[in-house]
């Protein structure tokens, strides 16, 4: 009689959407159970998906990072050649169903190494109009979408792996006074911003 385990089920492009909403849970529980719902997945199903997925990434057969995505979401719908400062690299774009007007993006350098990996909205989707601190409400805009709207705006580390921080100022809405704002972000999607005083 066989023994021994079961093998795994294969990860797949629900699993890895439940992960990027693991780590967006921390600020936004009742968002992200809305999108867990709307993924027929439980509260079970998105821990258990976190589990298999920080097990991957810490097994020593671990596929790199660039296959992985790959093996997880097939073929990217898009893959497009990018220059950032001297360095060449390309970016590879997913769409996931929670997200249709973003995709998943991964930036690959010239010897396969993952440079980054979030969301960013998709060509030729229009994106939001960010004028003022009542257009920053969560899930509304990514990282490259607050900097550009609200330029100058200083990068933060972020407080965790998948997580980054903007510091710039924002008018706002009925005052139009201009306010310091920490914008913090995780995998690429505005989750919370903390309001100081005038800029």
């Amino acid at each position: 009689m066989p023994t021994g385990k079961r093998p795994a089920s294969p990860f797949t492009p629900v699993d890895l959407q439940l992960v990027l909403l693991r780590r967006m849970a921390d600020h936004n529980p009742d968002r992200v159970a809305d999108a867990r719902r709307e993924l027929g997945a439980s509260v079970t199903d998105l821990r258990e998906a976190n589990k298999r997925w920080q097990a991957m990434l810490r097994s020593p057969r671990a596929r790199p990072a660039a296959s992985r995505y790959g093996s997880i979401l097939g073929e990217p719908e898009s893959t497009v050649p990018r220059r950032l400062g001297d360095l060449d690299c390309e970016a590879r774009l997913w769409r996931l169903p929670l997200w249709p007007d973003l995709r998943f993006e991964v930036l690959v350098g010239a010897d396969g190494t993952v440079w980054n990996e979030w969301l960013v909205r998709a060509p030729g989707v229009a994106g939001p109009r960010l004028r003022t601190l009542a257009d920053l409400t969560p899930w509304s805009c990514t990282v490259d979408e607050a900097a550009r709207a609200f330029a100058p705006a200083r990068p933060l580390q972020g407080s965790a792996p998948t997580r980054w921080g903007l510091a710039f100022t924002a008018p706002d809405a009925e005052s139009g006074v201009r306010r310091e704002v920490v914008a913090e972000f995780t995998w690429g999607l505005l989750q919370r911003t903390a309001v100081g005083g005038q800029g």
